[in-house]
């Protein structure tokens, strides 16, 4: 038998607060599985010891997209969006940059009000929403390799 531990999934809920008070906060829920990720990341009204619930209350796929990362740097990530709107076409850019810069396969889920984006205010809310993403998976790459779950 063999001393090493088979891969395992693991999924972790964060909250976000706004950073602005014209913003929402968000919830972001990453499911680790092996050499890629699966997000999904929206915004929330619940308080954040509530965190847990925020993606059941919310929209899988509202706006969602797969990417892998290139062989090569020179080449765009390649992705597809599995489901998009005209009010919500987001998450194959931002899933694209993603497996480009961990090396893994991204399954990213947006679920922010199309009220957002409309009123102007979408680019300050994808940029919070890239970021919260990216300082999450920065910690999962350098945490130990036995994780437990939970927030």
């Amino acid at each position: 038998m063999s001393s090493t531990t088979p891969p395992s999934i693991h999924v972790s809920s964060r909250y976000i607060p706004s950073s602005d008070s014209t913003l929402p906060a968000l919830a972001l829920q990453v499911t680790h599985l092996v050499d890629s990720y699966m997000l999904w990341i929206g915004s929330t009204e619940d308080p954040p010891e509530e965190v847990d619930i925020a993606p059941l209350r919310g929209s899988l796929a509202k706006d969602w997209a797969c990417a892998m990362p290139s062989i090569t740097s020179a080449m765009p990530a390649p992705g597809t969006s599995m489901f998009s709107s005209p009010s919500s076409d987001f998450a194959l850019a931002m899933a694209q940059r993603l497996a480009m810069r961990f090396k893994k396969q991204i399954f990213l889920s947006i679920d922010v009000p199309p009220a957002f984006v409309s009123l102007g205010q979408g680019p300050r809310l994808l940029l919070a929403v890239e970021r919260a993403i990216v300082g999450a998976l920065k910690e999962l790459e350098h945490a130990p390799i036995n994780r437990t779950e939970g927030s």
